[in-house]
């Protein structure tokens, strides 16, 4: 037995596609969907990043600007030019490169951020909507993690599933949208006694930790599905360096139903998640002025 191979680049590619009809709507209705990127000093892995989430913006008629600013700029000055770009009718989303200086709470910058333009889906507004299964800007890499699920076919309702690390832009939304499709979740962390006594009993597995080959054969029962979120990358004893999971890929594979691959899995959905927000918070912004509008014309007649 292997697993099949959940091929985030074709599942990413049929989102973009459809965030390509959308964005083409808006501009017919002549509103031109608009992303900003705040970087914050110099970083060659972020920069990759950034021309990447460049290309998927032209690839379906989004227009996209960095932002950089010095390492040593203060929280007072990043968060006045946020306020800038909140105002701006002309920007319909902002969002956050990391990582940003430890002088800066990482916090203080997502609340900065106009909920209506939260295209990361990290204002403490987008999180606590995920409760009540309002997702239009959910956390882009979560709301990925749990489209490759759904992409398997398997009903949601009922699914067993174990969620490995609970950070809060990973582990706990995962957990949150979980819920919401009728799934029974387990959440484990550090602090769990037997990770693998919960593991080998879900029906899917997903994995955000950190640490390359910690989701090993024998933590999976047969058939289940492994969502592996983890980067991190290894160097081999010939020196050379590449990139992996948190799980063991090949033992994983022989053993799992449905698999994702580290590069190649997660990582291409959660642009295209972010090019969809893109989208649904341009929607939102031209409801927003066009209620304004209407609100005016109603209080002057």
């Amino acid at each position: 037995m292997s697993a099949n191979i959940l091929d985030g680049k074709q599942i990413a590619k049929d989102i973009l596609e459809d965030v390509s009809g959308k964005v083409s709507e808006l501009k017919l209705s002549g509103w031109d969907p608009k992303l900003i990127s705040i970087k914050v000093g110099a970083n060659p892995a972020v920069d990759l990043y950034i021309r990447n989430q460049r290309l998927k913006a032209e690839q379906v008629g989004i227009i996209f600007e960095e932002k950089e600013y010095p390492y040593d700029i203060s929280a007072n000055e990043l968060q006045a030019a946020i306020a800038n770009f909140n105002v701006d009718p002309q920007i319909t989303g902002i969002f956050l490169q990391r990582p940003v200086p430890e002088s800066i709470p990482i916090k203080t910058l997502q609340k900065a951020i106009h909920p209506l333009k939260d295209v990361e889906g990290m204002h403490p507004t987008s999180i606590g909507n995920i409760v009540y299964n309002e997702l239009e800007l959910g956390p882009c890499t979560a709301m990925a993690s749990v489209e490759l699920l759904r992409r398997t076919g398997q009903d949601l309702k009922g699914l067993d599933v174990v969620v490995i690390g609970h950070s809060e832009i990973v582990g706990k939304p995962i957990a949150f949208l979980l819920m919401a499709e009728g799934a029974t979740v387990t959440v484990c962390h550090h602090m769990t006694k037997d990770v693998a006594d919960h593991s080998r009993r879900a029906d899917a597995v997903f994995v955000a930790v950190g640490k390359p080959n910690l989701i090993t054969a024998d933590m999976l029962k047969f058939g289940a599905t492994l969502i592996d979120i983890g980067i991190n990358r290894v160097t081999d004893e010939q020196g050379k360096s590449r990139i992996v999971g948190d799980s063991d890929f090949d033992s994983c594979f022989a053993k799992a139903g449905w698999i994702t691959p580290v590069p190649g899995g997660v990582g291409p959905v959660t642009v295209s998640y972010l090019m969809r927000n893109s989208v649904s918070a341009a929607q939102r912004l031209k409801s927003h002025y066009e209620a304004q509008f209407q609100n005016t014309v109603d209080s002057t007649f």
